[in-house]
C-alpha cells in the first residue's frame, strides 16, 4: 500500500530564525506603510493567506481587494523573505529532517509533498534555502493559497498526491495542534513533533495519532509513517 506523506514546513521541517515573519513585515511596510502590521496577528499554524488577511482587514483593505493585494504582497513578501533567511543567524533544520526524508524518499511505497500554510513560493525558496528541494520534485502538495483554512489546503495537497489511488494511506506531519485537526478533518494519520511551541503531551491531548519530541529516531519515524510500529 502506498504511503503518502504531506510535511508541514516551519518548526516542523525547519526554523527560519524568525525571517518569514519579518519579511512579511517589511513588506506590509512597503505596501501600506506600516512598520507592524502583523503585531496582534497569530502566526503558529496558520496558513499565510489567513495571515495576511488578518492583517489587511485590521489596516484598512477592502474584503473585495484582499485578493488583489494578496497577491501585491506576496510579489513584495519573496524577496524580503530571500532577505531575511541570509540574515538569520539561528536558522536550521530540524534534528533528524535530513536522515527522514532520505529514508523516505529511498522507499518506492512513500510519496512525499508538502501540507503547509506557506504561500507555495515561499515554501518552496524555505526549501531551497536549507537545501532540501530536492526531496520535493515539483514542489507538491497544499499551500497558503489553496485556503485559509488548514484543513482545506491539507485536502488539496492530498488530492494533488493521491494520483487516482483512493486506497493510500496519507500521513501528515506537523507541530501544531491546527496539523492535527486538519489530518483529522481529512481522515489522515497525524504524526506530531514537538518540535514548535506545543509539547509531546499537548499534541497528543488535541487528538495526535502519535506525537513525538523531534524526528531524531528515523528508523522509529518510518516505521510510524509506514504503519509498522
Amino acid at each position: 500500500m502506498q504511503t503518502i506523506v504531506l510535511w508541514d514546513i516551519d518548526n516542523t521541517l525547519l526554523y527560519t530564525g524568525g525571517a518569514g515573519g519579518i519579511g512579511m513585515n517589511r513588506a506590509f511596510r512597503d505596501l501600506y506603510g506600516v512598520d507592524d502590521g502583523f503585531g496582534r496577528v497569530e502566526f503558529s499554524g496558520r496558513s499565510d493567506a489567513a495571515i495576511f488577511a488578518d492583517a489587511a482587514r485590521a489596516h484598512g483593505v477592502a474584503e473585495d481587494q484582499l485578493l488583489v493585494e494578496r497577491a501585491r504582497f506576496l510579489d513584495a513578501y519573496i524577496p524580503h523573505l530571500h532577505t531575511a533567511m541570509s540574515e538569520a543567524t539561528s536558522g536550521r533544520l530540524m534534528p533528524g529532517v535530513v536522515e527522514l526524508l532520505r529514508a523516505l524518499d529511498a522507499r518506492d511505497d512513500v510519496v512525499q509533498g508538502l501540507g503547509t500554510g506557506n504561500f507555495r513560493r515561499a515554501g518552496e525558496l524555505k526549501l531551497q534555502h536549507y537545501e532540501i528541494a530536492g526531496y520535493f520534485p515539483g514542489c507538491v502538495g497544499g499551500f497558503g493559497e489553496d485556503s485559509e483554512h488548514r484543513h482545506e489546503l491539507i485536502g488539496a495537497g492530498i488530492d494533488r498526491l493521491r494520483n487516482g489511488d483512493s486506497g493510500a494511506r496519507v500521513v501528515i506531519i506537523g507541530d501544531t495542534p491546527h496539523d492535527v485537526s486538519a489530518a483529522k478533518a481529512n481522515d489522515a494519520f497525524a504524526l506530531a513533533v514537538a518540535t514548535g511551541r506545543d509539547s509531546v503531551e499537548e499534541l497528543l491531548a488535541c487528538g495526535a495519532d502519535a506525537a513525538l519530541a523531534d524526528l531524531s529516531d528515523v528508523e522509529h519515524a518510518v516505521a510510524i509513517i509506514c504503519g509498522s510500529g
